[in-house]
C-alpha cells in the first residue's frame, strides 16, 4: 500500500493557519452551517493556491467541520440534533476523564491561567455570543491540554469544536453567566478534588449547556466569503 503524499513544512503551516482561522470564525459564529467554502475564494482570502486551501477543506472534513460533496464544493456541515446529541455524549464522556486525570493536581499557575480565561469570558458576556461561546471553548481545551496526554488533547479538541458547530446550528440564545459560573466550580473542584466530584461537575456542567442551549436553529443564509474572513486571514 502506498504511503500517503505529504506536503513541504511551509505549505503544512499555511494549510494549520487556514485551519486554526476557520475553526475560529465557526466557534465565533462568523461561518456557519451551510456556508460555501471555495477553493478559489478560500486561496484568494489567505493568498495561497487552490491546493493548500483545498488540504485545508481536507483536513476540516476529516474533523467532521466541512462537508466535501461531489462537486468539489465544500460547505460548513450541517449537524442533526441526533448527532448533537451523540457528540455531547462523546464530549462528557472524554471530559470526565480529563478532570479526573487533573483532580487533586492542578497547579496554582494553573488555577490562575484558567480563572484568567473565565475573567474574559465574563468581559465578554454582554458582547457577541460567538465571543463567549470561543472562550468557554478554549477553557474545555486548555484544561485537556494541561493533562498532557496527546490523545486527550487531540480527540478534546475535535470534539469541542463539533460541539462548537452544534451550538451555532441548533443553539437558541442563552446566558453566558451560568457557564462562568460553573467554570469557576469546575477550577475549585479539580484543585480539591475527589476524582469522582471533579467528574460528576464536568458531566452537570456539559448537561446543562447542552440544555441550555441546544434545538432550537434558524438555519443558513448566503453571504460574502471573503468580507467573512478577512479580519481571520489577517490574523492567521
Amino acid at each position: 500500500m502506498a504511503a500517503a503524499k505529504s506536503i513541504p513544512k511551509a505549505e503544512g503551516d499555511r494549510v494549520a493557519a487556514i485551519c486554526r482561522a476557520l475553526r475560529r470564525a465557526l466557534i465565533e459564529g462568523a461561518l456557519v452551517p451551510g456556508d460555501r467554502l471555495p477553493e478559489d475564494a478560500l486561496g484568494e482570502t489567505f493568498g495561497v493556491s487552490r491546493t493548500i486551501a483545498r488540504h485545508a477543506l481536507g483536513q476540516l472534513s476529516a474533523e467532521g467541520l466541512v462537508e466535501l460533496r461531489r462537486n468539489r464544493i465544500a460547505t460548513i456541515a450541517v449537524p442533526t440534533a441526533e448527532e448533537a446529541r451523540d457528540i455531547f455524549g462523546i464530549r462528557i464522556a472524554l471530559e470526565e476523564q480529563v478532570v479526573g486525570h487533573l483532580a487533586g493536581k492542578l497547579t496554582a499557575a494553573q488555577a490562575a491561567e484558567l480563572k484568567e480565561i473565565v475573567e474574559q469570558e465574563h468581559a465578554a458576556r454582554h458582547g457577541p455570543e460567538g465571543m463567549s461561546i470561543r472562550l468557554a471553548t478554549e477553557f474545555h481545551i486548555r484544561l485537556a491540554e494541561m493533562t498532557a496526554r496527546p490523545v486527550f488533547i487531540r480527540y478534546v479538541t475535535e470534539i469541542c469544536y463539533r460541539a462548537g458547530l452544534c451550538l451555532s446550528s441548533l443553539a437558541r440564545p442563552h446566558s453566558s453567566d451560568c457557564a462562568i459560573t460553573e467554570h469557576l466550580e469546575l477550577i475549585d473542584a479539580i484543585q480539591t478534588g475527589p476524582a469522582d466530584k471533579a467528574a460528576q461537575m464536568m458531566r452537570s456542567h456539559l448537561e446543562a449547556v447542552a440544555s441550555r442551549a441546544l434545538l432550537s436553529g434558524e438555519g443558513s443564509r448566503a453571504r460574502d466569503l471573503v468580507s467573512i474572513l478577512e479580519p481571520y486571514a489577517q490574523g492567521s
